[in-house]
C-alpha cells in the first residue's frame, strides 16, 4: 500500500470541496425541486430546527420563518456563503460543525425539535453514529428528516466525486433506525424519472458532474408533474428515498 504525502491529501480534499460548491451552485437553478423538496419537508419541522449539512443554503431559506435555526456545515466557505446570503436573520444561527463534535452536542441547551439531513447522510463514513447524535440534541418526540440517495445500483463518478460512501434502500434504513433507537414515521421512494436519469448518467454516460442543462430541463419540466403524480401515488423506487424519523 502506498502512503499519501499530506500535501497530495490537502489537494484531493480540496478538489472534492471545490466539486461539491460548484454542484450546489448548479443546483441553484433547481428551483421547483426545492419547493418540492419544501412541500414534503415543512409540514414535518417544529420551530426549533437544526440543518446538517447546510451547504450554501438552498434548502435554508425554507426554514427562515421558523423560530430558531441552527444551519451547520463542515465547510467553512459554505458557512461563509451562508452567512453572507442571508445577512441579518436573528433567528437564524450558522457554524462550522457536525454530528459527535463538541460543539454539536451543545446544541441540546437549546431544545430542537427538529432536525433535517438532506443529501447529507450518504456523505459520512459513520452514518449510523451521526444519526445517534442527531437523536440525542433532540427534545423527546423530536424527528429527524433525511433524503438521502437511493439504490446502490446507481452508484456512480457523481457519487464518487460527491464523496457518497453509500446509497441507501428500504431496508438499509429500517435497519439503520432500529439500531438508534428511532421510529419510523414516514419512508418511501421519491423521484421515480430521476432514478432512470441517474442510471443513465452512472451507467451509460458515465458523467463526471451534473449537467446544467439536465438540471434546467428536469426542474422545468420533469418536476412539476411528477410532483403532482408522487404526491397522490408513491413510486416503488426511485432516485431518493425520504424519511422521517422520531425519537422515542
Amino acid at each position: 500500500m502506498i502512503a499519501m504525502n499530506p500535501s497530495d491529501e490537502v489537494t484531493l480534499i480540496s478538489e472534492h470541496t471545490a466539486y461539491a460548491l460548484e454542484d450546489q451552485a448548479k443546483m441553484t437553478l433547481a428551483r421547483n425541486y426545492f419547493a418540492w423538496q419544501g412541500r414534503l419537508v415543512l409540514p414535518e419541522l417544529g420551530s426549533r430546527v437544526v440543518e446538517v449539512g447546510c451547504g450554501i443554503g438552498n434548502f435554508t431559506r425554507f426554514l427562515l420563518d421558523r423560530q430558531a435555526i441552527f444551519a451547520l456545515d463542515i465547510d467553512p466557505s459554505c458557512v461563509e456563503r451562508i452567512s453572507a446570503r442571508y445577512p441579518e436573520q436573528p433567528n437564524l444561527q450558522v457554524d462550522v460543525s457536525e454530528p459527535g463534535s463538541p460543539s454539536f452536542e451543545r446544541l441540546s441547551d437549546f431544545l430542537p425539535d427538529s432536525c433535517v439531513c438532506l443529501n447529507v447522510l450518504e456523505h459520512i463514513e459513520r452514518d449510523e453514529d451521526a444519526l445517534r447524535s442527531m437523536s440525542s440534541v433532540l427534545v423527546p418526540g423530536g424527528v429527524i428528516v433525511l433524503l438521502l440517495p437511493a439504490f446502490p445500483s446507481l452508484y456512480g463518478p457523481i457519487d464518487k466525486n460527491l464523496c457518497h460512501y453509500r446509497r441507501y434502500t428500504r431496508r438499509s434504513v429500517i435497519k439503520l433506525a432500529a439500531s438508534t433507537g428511532l421510529r419510523i414515521k414516514k419512508l418511501h421512494y421519491l423521484n421515480a424519472v430521476g432514478f432512470f436519469g441517474w442510471w443513465m448518467n452512472a451507467r451509460l454516460f458515465r458523467r463526471s458532474a451534473q449537467s446544467t442543462a439536465q438540471i434546467k430541463i428536469f426542474d422545468r419540466l420533469v418536476v412539476p408533474p411528477m410532483s403532482r403524480i408522487e404526491h397522490h401515488v408513491r413510486p416503488p423506487f426511485g432516485q431518493s428515498l425520504f424519511a422521517v424519523l422520531q425519537k422515542i
